[in-house]
């Protein structure tokens, strides 16, 4: 157990690894705070964050958001319950963002993204940045305005596409500590993509939370190339706090117009670096971690030992998100390890390509996600389903399932109509977010362990 003391001034507390508290300046006001589990830097910071300097200190009967209370008056760090947006609305969690890689969800307009109760979106930095380009997004004071959406928005670093591109046409020497290397496709530009670029045009388009660049661990990486993409993640990280901090402070932002910000953990499938590297992102300080990389083992299996390894590293207020997690039973399964942010382009892909995610049970109501199947696949790719008159799923309530049958919508895929992957696509979204109202419960129950 570590004990905390605060002063009048919170930056003035140190904090003694023994468990001890030692006040560096000052002995008014003092007050205890106790946190389970073993010593972390991240204690003091944690609260530090959430306190504005020089406000009132935490006491045993004040309630700070973050922070509950047990019957002793003591306080505890937990689980974040909510996704807040720099708009003010907040999001219950968990939260599945669908990939509007270029401000839009192909097929879909905005409208039809809030009509499956969709509560966010991630767009991409990198295509962003090539089209429309910084100075369109500005115009429009956002990427919200542009694409004219109220809802939660990530966005990406663009550090996956950017390490894809050089790596394909440059080969790996490509990527260095000041960045990445890469020539854009069909020209002959060359740009040296750098975390400042990343950052400054994340804050341009006024996100909800900013994921710093990070270097991507490949799959066939030994253990010294592994060793590599560790350092240079934290490197980087290191370099958009900065950069990132300097920008909210230079834009004079209110904490509560701040996006949050996302360490990404890297080290491939060598658990003790995916462990050192959560450990030290944490030193650095962020609202949250991020599982980068590739989650499969080689078998095709999903690695929920690098999500394990994570989480109990990670301080209990910090978001967790599965970046690129997107298949129900593996978001199930991470939901109950404590994660509370997803995104995946699985749902909208696989609907233009009539692959219509279905729960097994009748009716919403009787959606049971402790069953092993309670979710199946349905494409109609088959000359019977002209003669189905019933509709997609009878546990959606959505305007594919509300309105038209299995028969018409073998129909428009037969036919080649655009309208088909807007049908499906709604479906799929919706699917999604009954998934995550099925699962607000469970996690919220989590919270309150």
């Amino acid at each position: 157990m570590v004990k905390l003391v605060y002063t009048q001034d919170l930056k003035s507390c140190a904090l003694n690894k023994r468990g001890g508290s030692i006040p560096s300046g000052g002995t008014s006001s003092v007050k205890y705070i106790y946190f389970i589990g073993d010593w972390r830097n991240w204690l003091a910071r944690t609260v530090w964050d959430r306190e504005v300097a020089g406000s009132n200190p935490v006491s045993p009967t004040t309630s700070v958001a973050g922070v509950k209370k047990n019957n002793k008056g003591d306080h505890f760090l937990m689980k974040p319950t909510d996704f807040k947006t720099i708009t003010g609305k907040s999001i219950p969690l968990p939260v599945f963002f669908p990939d509007a890689t270029r401000a839009v969800l192909k097929t879909l307009d905005s409208s039809d993204i809030e009509s499956t109760k969709t509560a966010g979106i991630l767009v991409n930095t990198f295509h962003l940045n090539n089209f429309p380009g910084g100075s369109v997004i500005k115009e429009h004071k956002g990427v919200r305005n542009f694409m004219s959406w109220s809802g939660g928005v990530i966005s990406d670093s663009g550090g996956f596409q950017v390490m894809s591109l050089a790596k394909q046409f440059n080969g790996k020497d490509s990527v260095s500590d000041a960045g990445v290397k890469f020539k854009i496709p069909g020209t002959s530009k060359k740009i040296l993509f750098t975390p400042k670029m990343s950052i400054d045009f994340q804050m341009l388009l006024k996100t909800d939370m900013i994921v710093v660049l990070d270097d991507f661990t490949d799959l066939d990486a030994n253990e010294s190339r592994q060793r590599e993409t560790v350092e240079r993640t934290i490197s980087w990280a290191k370099e958009c706090k900065k950069i990132f901090t300097k920008s909210c402070e230079s834009r004079k932002l209110d904490p509560t117009k701040k996006p949050y910000l996302l360490g990404v953990v890297q080290g491939g499938h060598n658990l003790q670096l995916r462990k050192e590297c959560t450990e030290r992102l944490v030193e650095i300080g962020f609202d949250g971690l991020g599982y980068g990389g590739w989650p499969m083992k080689d078998d095709g299996q999903f690695n929920y030992d690098i999500p394990r390894v994570i989480g109990e590293n990670s301080p209990p207020d910090y978001l967790l998100y599965g970046l690129g997690v997107g298949k129900p039973h593996e978001i199930v399964e991470m939901v109950k390890m404590g994660w509370n942010v997803f995104d995946c382009v699985l749902p909208t892909r696989d609907a233009r390509h009539k692959r219509l995610y279905t729960y097994t049970a009748k009716s919403i109501n009787e959606i049971d996600l402790r069953q092993k199947d309670f979710y199946q696949y349905f494409v109609p790719d088959k000359e019977k389903y002209y003669h189905d008159h019933s509709p997609v799923s009878s546990a959606c309530d959505c305007l594919l399932c509300q309105r038209y049958d299995r028969s018409y919508l073998r129909h428009l895929f037969q036919i080649g109509e655009m309208t088909a992957g807007r049908l499906a696509t709604i479906h799929n979204l919706r699917f999604y977010s009954i998934l995550m109202e099925k699962l607000q419960p469970v996690y919220t129950q989590l919270c309150q362990k």
